[in-house]
């Protein structure tokens, strides 16, 4: 013992008979009396050792072997620990809030919450907090809640680039999103990741966690820009730790059929994303039977944001699938949780999946799903919770995300009414970012590169000619295959057409138009065509054409003329993405979509008015089944799940494109 700690354990009284050294009531007392102020003693008396001799080693029993430096998030939490305990200054206190602890669904009244680089360090009752601050805001009268995050969104849905994405969302209180990357990885799988980690890299304050896209490609009888089995889902989640893990898995017949080509793709992308303790989240669309929601679960698929009725919705949650419901599913389904008594409402998000800027304008993001939820009947905080703590614990973020608590992003929304989610300040990453619907900050400006705005490879001028369809020599009339939107029918429906000069006509009388997908990877100039209603313009000559064409993202034109059609790809070359429209034969209408053929990376306002130009304009032009611009034209030929027969650009074996989903028996379009 030294010199210093004899001296300070000779002040140490020892026990008299009158004073025993414990309690005899507590017999289990191993330290009581003088061995306890003893103890007490020595442990001051070694801090005061070690702090007197600051600067110098301390002599230890072990050490580490291999140290290595501290990361950055670890240098932050030493620092917010410092900030929390009042050692350190704080950036910023914000005042006196009604905060919501989602953690007990309870609003505490008149609360601080400090924070410090862009994190909260400490919560709490107004002035308790011991240290100082550089600047403060008073929130007195107003109700403080997380950030609001998407367990399930594609941005690219969107049509703005993610810098501007942030400007849109955030005055909506969004301050987070799980991005469902399969947009941009079939554009361009190897920069899928470094795409959507750009914008905040250059200070934008949206978090982005990238959901790999498993729809790489999205069927087996596709070809895009990426390709993703257990090697690309590996390296990618390995890589950087804001992929949260596997987006939605909906090629439902390959995760079912071990017969089927797509099989051995999808599993390996699950056993990668599980290997790496990523989340696999679902796409249950139309499974909705007993048998196969079960089979759903077992696969290890945890969610699905695509129930339609509210028993399959109350039947999926008892299954342990977590529900991320849109605006028609939270008027369906929350009216019958609640009828059904539910008290644990932890495993339900709420979400927007795909909304244009254009309409995000006019509804808003999930604000109005939560509002919508508590209309339903949904308890307040619950509604809360289900775009804070719910998807942040889905997604393994919650300890950045999700709540109002130490260690978070201080992403905090301040309500003038809980009910009415009247939002009059965001805060993101610790700064004020919104204010009565405006956005504060500025919008970092970005130079994309061309693996990013130069995606549009066809190869060649098309011209009225490649979308003609021939019929056998000799015939008069053909039996013509016939799509449709969202097409579930076993069998491909087919009608009798006219054939002129060898070319098989439209019958516009009858709603009967075309339809073509052009490859825009490959640069062939393929194209898949045949006939197509439910969808489109009857104005002669006229067409539409998208390069947002879920989910592989190649462009789909339908038209009354061929020549028409060949117009609007064609300018969709020259724009290196968008939206087209011709009417009678010229160009009357486009949205510019230069990122990825998906997006663009103009100003909200500039990109909001392109596509309200274009709804304007399509009132021009008589369409097939409602009246106006035909927004589901970017979902006519999707290849998911529960849709059968789809057309295709052409492979080697399947000379048409026609393919049934299911076994990929192919048919000719006209025979």
């Amino acid at each position: 013992m030294t010199q210093q700690l004899k001296k300070q354990a000779a002040i140490a009284p020892r026990p008299t008979n009158s004073e025993p050294d414990h309690d005899p009531h507590e017999p289990s007392s191993y330290f009581g009396g003088w061995q306890v102020r003893f103890a007490t003693t020595l442990a001051i008396a070694c801090a005061t050792q070690v702090s007197a001799a600051a600067g110098e080693a301390v002599p230890t029993a072990t050490q580490v072997t291999h140290p290595v430096a501290f990361n950055e998030e670890t240098k932050t939490r030493q620092n917010l620990l410092l900030v929390a305990l009042g050692r350190e200054p704080a950036d910023l206190i914000i005042r006196g809030a009604t905060v919501l602890d989602v953690f007990t669904s309870q609003w505490e009244p008149d609360q601080d919450i400090v924070v410090k680089s862009k994190r909260i360090a400490w919560v709490g009752p107004r002035g308790q907090w011991k240290g100082k601050a550089t600047s403060s805001f008073e929130a007195k009268g107003l109700w403080a809640v997380p950030g609001f995050g998407e367990s399930h969104k594609h941005i690219e849905s969107t049509m703005l680039s993610p810098e501007y994405e942030a400007a849109l969302v955030i005055p909506f209180g969004n301050t987070w999103t799980t991005e469902g990357s399969h947009e941009f990885s079939n554009v361009s799988g190897v920069h899928n990741v470094e795409f959507w980690e750009t914008a905040g890299r250059r200070g934008s304050p949206l978090k982005i966690f990238t959901a790999l896209g498993s729809a790489t490609p999205p069927s087996a009888f596709e070809v895009g820009g990426g390709n993703y089995a257990y090697k690309e889902v590996a390296d990618n989640m390995r890589a950087s730790l804001s992929v949260q893990g596997l987006d939605e898995v909906m090629d439902w017949p390959a995760l079912s059929e071990p017969t089927h080509p797509g099989y051995q793709r999808i599993w390996e992308d699950i056993q990668a994303t599980r290997d790496n303790r990523g989340v696999i989240d679902g796409h249950g669309a139309g499974l909705r039977d007993l048998d196969r929601i079960n089979a759903f679960a077992a696969t290890g698929l945890t969610s699905d944001h695509e129930t339609r009725v509210a028993e399959e919705a109350w039947g999926k949650l008892q299954h342990g699938l977590f529900l991320q419901l849109r605006d028609e599913s939270i008027e369906r389904a929350i009216p019958l949780f609640v009828q059904h008594g539910l008290k644990d409402w932890s495993n339900i998000s709420l979400v927007t999946d795909d909304r244009n800027v254009a309409d995000t304008l006019k509804q808003g993001t999930v604000n109005y799903h939560v509002q919508l939820a508590i209309k339903m009947g949904a308890p307040p905080e619950a509604a809360y919770e289900m775009v804070s703590l719910n998807p942040a614990k889905h997604a393994h973020m919650e300890t950045l995300v999700g709540s109002l608590a130490p260690g978070r992003y201080a992403d905090v929304v301040l309500l003038s009414s809980v009910k009415d989610v009247a939002i009059k300040y965001v805060f993101a990453n610790g700064e004020l970012a919104a204010q009565d619907g405006k956005y504060q900050l500025p919008i970092p400006a970005i130079d994309w590169p061309a693996w990013a705005t130069h995606s549009v490879h066809i190869g060649r001028k098309l011209t009225a000619k490649d979308f003609e369809i021939r019929a056998p020599a000799g015939r008069k009339t053909v039996t013509a295959a016939v799509q449709a939107p969202l097409y579930t029918d076993p069998e491909q429906k087919s009608v009798t057409l006219p054939v002129v000069d060898g070319i098989v006509q439209r019958d516009i009388s009858h709603d009967i138009i075309k339809v073509a997908i052009v490859d825009r990877y490959t640069g062939r100039g393929q194209l898949g065509k045949m006939f197509w209603t439910g969808l489109g313009p009857k104005t002669p000559d006229s067409a539409v054409a998208s390069s947002v064409s879920h989910d592989l993202h190649n462009i789909t034109v339908v038209g009354t003329s061929d020549e028409a059609m060949a117009i609007a790809v064609n300018r969709i070359a020259e724009l290196q993405g968008g939206i087209v429209l011709v009417d009678r034969g010229k160009v009357t209408a486009e949205m510019r979509l230069e990122v990825g053929g998906l997006m663009t990376s103009r100003a909200i306002d500039t990109a909001a008015a392109s596509m309200n130009d274009l709804y304007a304009k399509a009132d021009s032009i008589e369409w097939i089944g409602s009246p106006g611009f035909p927004k589901n034209i970017i979902f006519a030929m999707i290849t998911c799940s529960p849709f059968t027969w789809r057309l295709v650009v052409p492979y080697p074996g399947n000379p048409s494109g026609l393919v049934l989903l299911q076994t990929g028996k192919s048919l000719p379009t006209v025979w």
